[in-house]
C-alpha cells in the first residue's frame, strides 16, 4: 500500500465492531483531524433494474493485509459503475474478486460471497474458464496477443469451441470460416475500431497504436459474448485522443453489457458512469451512488474532500 502521508485516510476500528451490524462500525480518522463515523445507509444504493453482481460480506486478505474490509454492494446490469479511491485503496483488488482474478495469487484469501446472476462465484465447483468467459476482463496496458488482429479476436471464440476453422473443418464440412469473419467485423465494429483496421485484419497487432491495442483487447473481450466486462484504468496509458474514444466506447457498451471501471481519474468518473463506489485506506467502501450525487452532494465529509483534491 502506498504512503499517503498527511492526506491518507488513518483507520481505528476495534475488532469487537467488525461485522456487528451496528450503522456506526468504528471510527475512522483523517489527518486533517476530522472525525466521522461510516453510516452504512451511505453504501445502501438502490436502483430499479436487476443486479447483475451482488457482493456479500466481501473480505480479502494479502497475507496479514487486510485488503478489502466487509464490502456489500449490488452493481446493476447494463450500465456503467465507476469504482475510485486513492491508490493503495482496494478498488482494483475488489474488481478483480469479480472474477476471481485473485486466485492468481497465491497469498490471496478470499471471505464472503460474490454472485453473478443467481450463481456464487465462489463455490468449489465454479468452472474458472467458463467465469471469466461470462465476465471478461481489460487491463491498465494493452496486451493484444503477438498474433494477426484476426486471430486476437478469433481466439477466445476458437479456444473455448466455438468456431472450428482451418482444414479439419473443412475436411469434415463444418468449416465456420464465414462465421468467424462475421465475428471479427461484429467486434471490431462494437470496439469502434473496424474503420481503421479493416485493411489490416491479417497484421500482427502489436503494430497498432496505444490505443488501437486497448480498443483491440476490448474486441477480443467482446468476441466470447461476455455478460460484464471489468476495466482496470483502461485509459491510463493512452494521450487524450484515444482516452476519448475509449470513453465514447464503454458508454456505448453499456447499453448492451454491465461495464465495471476502476479510474483515477475524477473527470472520467463523472462523464462515463452511471454510478460511483467511493474507496477509501483500509479497504472500506464508504459511499456508493448515483455519480451526480456522489460529485455534487456526497454524504461523506471524507469522500467530498477527496472528490474536490483535498486529499488522495
Amino acid at each position: 500500500m502506498s504512503d499517503q502521508s498527511t492526506t491518507s485516510t488513518r483507520v481505528e476500528q476495534p475488532a469487537d465492531d467488525v461485522g456487528s451490524g451496528d450503522p456506526a462500525v468504528g471510527t475512522h480518522t483523517v489527518d486533517a483531524e476530522t472525525d466521522e463515523q461510516l453510516d452504512e445507509s451511505w453504501v445502501e444504493y438502490e436502483f430499479e433494474d436487476d443486479a447483475a453482481i451482488s457482493v456479500s460480506d466481501l473480505d480479502v486478505y494479502y497475507g496479514d493485509d487486510h485488503a478489502i474490509d466487509d464490502i456489500s454492494m449490488e452493481i446493476p446490469e447494463k450500465s456503467v459503475t465507476a469504482l475510485i479511491g486513492p491508490s493503495g485503496c482496494g478498488k482494483s483488488t475488489f474488481l478483480r474478486c469479480l472474477n476471481r482474478m485473485n486466485d492468481r495469487i497465491d497469498s490471496a484469501r478470499v471471505e464472503g460471497t460474490v454472485e453473478v446472476g443467481d450463481e456464487n462465484i465462489y463455490e468449489g465447483d465454479t468452472d474458472l474458464v467458463q467465469l471469466r468467459k461470462r465476465v471478461g476482463m481489460v487491463f491498465q496496458s494493452p496486451n493484444p496477443f503477438p498474433k494477426s488482429v484476426r486471430d486476437n479476436i478469433a481466439y477466445g471464440p476458437r479456444k473455448h469451441g466455438d468456431l472450428n476453422t482451418g482444414l479439419l473443418g473443412r475436411l469434415l464440412g463444418n468449416d465456420d470460416q464465414q462465421r468467424e469473419d462475421e465475428l471479427v467485423e461484429r467486434c471490431l465494429r462494437q470496439s469502434a475500431l473496424w474503420e481503421e483496421v479493416s485493411d489490416r485484419l491479417d497484421d500482427n497487432a502489436l503494430g497498432l497504436s496505444g490505443g488501437q491495442q486497448q480498443r483491440l483487447c476490448i474486441a477480443r473481450c467482446l468476441a466470447v459474448d461476455p455478460d460484464v466486462i471489468l476495466m482496470d484504468e483502461p485509459a491510463s496509458a493512452l494521450d487524450p485522443v484515444a482516452t476519448a474514444k475509449i470513453e465514447d466506447l464503454i458508454e456505448e457498451l453499456a447499453e448492451e453489457y454491465t461495464v465495471v471501471v476502476v479510474t483515477h481519474n475524477m473527470q472520467q468518473a463523472a462523464r462515463i458512469s452511471d454510478q460511483t463506489a467511493v474507496f477509501l485506506t483500509g479497504g472500506q467502501l464508504v459511499e456508493y451512488d448515483q455519480t451526480d450525487k456522489i460529485f455534487e452532494n456526497p454524504e461523506s465529509d471524507r469522500v467530498e474532500d477527496y472528490v474536490t483534491g483535498k486529499f488522495g
